[in-house]
């Protein structure tokens, strides 16, 4: 192990919402978000230990584990605290409305998949919700076809869209979303708001049913 580097065995690993949204943001699974993955994964709060990081991370390597966690430090996707979060038992389904409903300014949001059918919504009509949701699979397949123009010949490393007021304030914003193999869209009516513990709950709570 790299002596300059050490754990902190007493600490609990804590993602932040910038280090959630790097998680589901791409569908390359690279060493960071492994590591992301696995601690969003947990079933149950635990210490950082060797043991622990390895299994997150998915490799016998600890001193690649522990530079990938330093790295996600420096770049404050997660950080270590003293006391452990409380693991809340209430089901998917029964959470996310007041998890969606806390990532707008207006209380609208909802999670659709890639054929365009939504899973679940807060301050939508079940109307608007179909419709949007169809949009958003359309975004999705939008996004994806001129990924290069945007990433290569833009430099712009965001897959999100969006649809602005004329002060660049957005109205209804796209948030594609990738757990494993599954491919879904968060959609945000109003201002998004995804600077809050409710976003990392959201992708945590989205992990356990899709990310495995």
């Amino acid at each position: 192990m790299d002596t300059n580097l050490s754990l902190q065995t007493h600490l609990y690993p804590r993602v932040t919402p910038a280090g959630a949204y790097y998680s589901i943001a791409g569908s390359d699974l690279n060493p960071s978000r492994k590591l992301l993955h696995g601690i969003l994964l947990m079933e149950k709060t635990q210490t950082i230990s060797q043991e622990s990081l390895l299994e997150w991370s998915g490799t016998d390597d600890v001193d690649a584990a522990l530079s990938v966690l330093y790295r996600l430090q420096r770049l404050e996707f997660l950080y270590g605290e003293e006391t452990p979060a409380q693991m809340v038992q209430e089901s998917m389904e029964a959470r996310l409305p007041n998890l969606l409903s806390d990532l707008s300014d207006t209380g609208k949001a909802l999670i659709a998949n890639d054929d365009g059918l939504y899973y679940a919504t807060s301050g939508f009509h079940h109307e608007s919700a179909e419709e949007v949701a169809a949009l958003a699979g359309e975004v999705v397949r939008l996004s994806e076809q001129h990924a290069l123009l945007v990433k290569n010949n833009l430099n712009i490393n965001q897959n999100s869209w969006a649809v602005c007021d004329p002060s660049g304030r957005s109205e209804l914003a796209f948030f594609p979303m990738y757990y494993g193999e599954n491919k879904l869209v968060l959609v945000i009516g109003g201002n998004p708001q995804l600077q809050n513990d409710s976003f990392v709950e959201l992708v945590q709570v989205m992990y356990r049913r899709y990310g495995k």
